[in-house]
């Protein structure tokens, strides 16, 4: 019935995704293998794709050439540049988007990619063959022969849906959970965790008043995702809305404390830190009286509203009670309430960085069952681990991204290195190097990388060329282009700017803070006709190279020292034991997670820089 795959995925969320998508395009035959073929690409929590950090990672994504910034362009119903008022390091695109239209998109993007194909079942076992996975087991006892399995299992495995003191079994509402797939794994030797996220109640837009909330506009001259001009940023936009909880909201909520499955011990799960429920909010920071409710439409043809910072396991009654006293929302009509979910999550530190598992070879694990929270850390995790499956059974290198040159290595080389023990979500401020990791240089970072493993296209590349060229073009002119104290004076005069007395370039001119490229174009016609000759992203590009230039090769300068330490490798089957002046913690940790290089062990939680030292010496021996 089946022919042998080369990759199976098993899950079809944002992870799953990007895998199949990856695998396939790189030349694999591949097997998508899911409970429901309606809800491939599900936006399970809120409509939303990007934000501070998640943002970056999209468009990592895409760099490389994955599909999530394209599905998000083409699904989108308003976009918004965030963190504009700071450093262009922080600058991250979000948007909001049509739910259906994303997981249709997603869907029919797979649905045309030849090497991919699908079977809608449960996977109960994973099918191991001399320490090496053979392929899955289905619920209805089919086994079906693969090379390699990456598992993207999300939420579901062995889910658990809290509402109040209602609890039942679930991956997602109105789903059921996937069942014996942790204990097999456990039987052969991993480690396994529960992990808890929860989501708001969905209301009807018809029902809510918007004149007693503020009105949250998409950018006047929005942006997109993708690098490719195959999508284009939207022409028109839906606003979302912003209102407020009170006093009277929280004693309400407070009321149903004595039947919250998560005050009352009921969940075991360690939840999102940064994501708290709304009863977590007003317990933690009872200080406060109120917290900040997003109201976001789902999409472009429904009236269903996500009350984005009201997720909630309390009961539905009291969830109702509670909402009904947010101003706008007085005469609110509930389409389904708010939960809780737990699940089986595997801790992350049983991985290679490839996201390859250490027991079993060929199986890699990504998203959700390591122990991450979001579409984007789960969706660039199935990228990697599907990019990494093909290069396995196909004899190639590993890839793997470095610190210095993605989010994307951030958060792998964070998950394999320190683990986490509750969701872990992607930051700005978990970057080190983030002012290389910009959101608007990620194609200069990556689209090579992509177009070398074959997946980001010759059109990409053609692309990433032509900006390249303009980008040394410009600067060069920049810092030719001298203009004389009469010729701009009395322009830098207007925007408050101090005169120059003698030439100047213009690059000199843009060094200073209160000056960006639309100002200095503003100056002389002769600089706005030289700007004008190159894109939009040509001209941004240029400004914070110049701006930023010191500090952009001071990190540079200081990721090439310490990712030296990279160049001393480590064998897998090292015996730590013969390090006599290794710390007993050092020891324990390096046999369990088995770093590939000292600059991986130097990372590794418990391991310290005497270790990293003696380490160095010895293999320097």
């Amino acid at each position: 019935m089946f022919q042998k795959y080369d990759v199976i995925v098993v899950g079809a969320g944002h992870a799953g995704c990007e895998a199949a998508a990856a695998a396939a395009n790189m030349g694999s035959k591949v097997l998508l293998v899911t409970m429901n073929m309606t809800t491939i690409g599900q936006m399970s929590c809120n409509p939303a794709m990007g934000g501070v950090a998640k943002g970056q990672i999209v468009r990592e994504i895409d760099a490389l050439g994955g599909y999530s910034g394209i599905v998000s362009d083409r699904s989108m119903i308003q976009f918004r540049m965030l963190n504009r008022s700071k450093g262009p390091a922080m600058w991250s695109p979000r948007t909001q988007n049509d739910r259906m239209r994303f997981s249709e998109e997603w869907r029919l993007m797979l649905e045309r990619t030849p090497n991919v194909d699908f079977w809608q079942e449960m996977v109960t076992e994973i099918l191991v063959q001399n320490g090496r996975t053979i392929g899955v087991k289905t619920a209805l006892g089919i086994e079906i022969q693969a090379k390699s399995v990456v598992l993207t299992n999300g939420t579901f495995l062995n889910g658990k849906i809290h509402i109040g003191e209602k609890s039942f079994g679930g991956g997602r509402a109105a789903e059921k959970a996937a069942t014996g797939l942790t204990e097999g794994l456990v039987a052969l030797g991993f480690e396994s965790g529960r992990m808890k996220t929860g989501t708001p109640p969905r209301v009807d837009g018809r029902s809510l008043d918007y004149s007693k909330m503020e009105e949250q506009r998409g950018d006047e001259n929005p942006g997109k995702f993708s690098f490719l001009d195959s999508t284009q940023p939207p022409s028109r936009q839906l606003s979302c809305w912003i209102t407020y909880t009170n006093e009277m909201v929280h004693e309400e909520l407070e009321k149903g404390f004595s039947k919250s499955p998560m005050f009352q011990g009921r969940i075991q799960g360690v939840g999102p830190r940064y994501c708290p429920s709304i009863e977590d909010k007003i317990n933690r920071f009872a200080e406060r009286d109120r917290h900040q409710i997003f109201v976001e439409p789902e999409g472009w043809n429904t009236v269903e509203i996500y009350v984005n910072g009201f997720s909630t396991s309390l009961p539905e009654e009291v969830q109702y009670k509670a909402m009904t006293m947010i101003p706008g929302f007085e005469h609110a009509r509930m389409f389904r309430p708010g939960y809780a979910i737990e699940y089986d999550y595997f801790p992350p530190t049983q991985l290679k960085t490839t996201l390859e598992t250490q027991l079993i070879d060929n199986l890699y694990f990504a998203g959700q069952i390591n122990g991450t929270t979001g579409y984007e850390e789960a969706a660039c995790q199935g990228l990697m681990a599907g990019i990494n499956a093909h290069n396995k059974i196909n004899d190639r290198d590993a890839f793997i991204l470095k610190r210095s040159e993605a989010y994307i290595g951030v958060l792998i080389d964070d998950l394999v290195n320190k683990g986490t023990i509750e969701p872990y979500r992607m930051f700005t401020s978990r970057a080190e190097y983030r002012i290389l990791l910009r959101q608007d240089n990620a194609d200069l970072r990556l689209t090579e990388k992509g177009h070398a493993l074959g997946l980001a296209s010759d059109k990409r590349l053609a692309a990433l060329e032509e900006k390249k060229s303009g980008l040394a073009t410009l600067l060069n002119e920049l810092s030719s282009t001298k203009l004389m104290p009469e010729e701009i004076n009395e322009g830098l005069a207007k925007i408050n700017s101090s005169p120059i007395r003698e030439k100047n370039s213009i690059t000199t001119l843009l060094k200073r803070p209160e000056i960006g490229v639309k100002e200095v174009q503003k100056l002389h016609i002769s600089i706005a006709s030289l700007i004008g000759k190159f894109s939009t992203d040509v001209a941004e590009q240029a400004e914070i190279v110049v701006k930023y230039e010191p500090y952009i090769d001071r990190e540079q300068k200081m990721a090439e020292k310490i990712e030296s330490l990279d160049n001393y490798a480590i064998q897998p089957d090292f015996d730590y034991d013969r390090v006599n002046a290794l710390s007993s913690e050092a020891r324990e940790k390096l046999k369990k997670q088995k770093p590939s290089t000292i600059g991986q062990m130097s990372r590794i939680s418990g391991v310290s820089p005497a270790d990293v030292s003696i380490m160095t010496v010895y293999l320097g021996k």
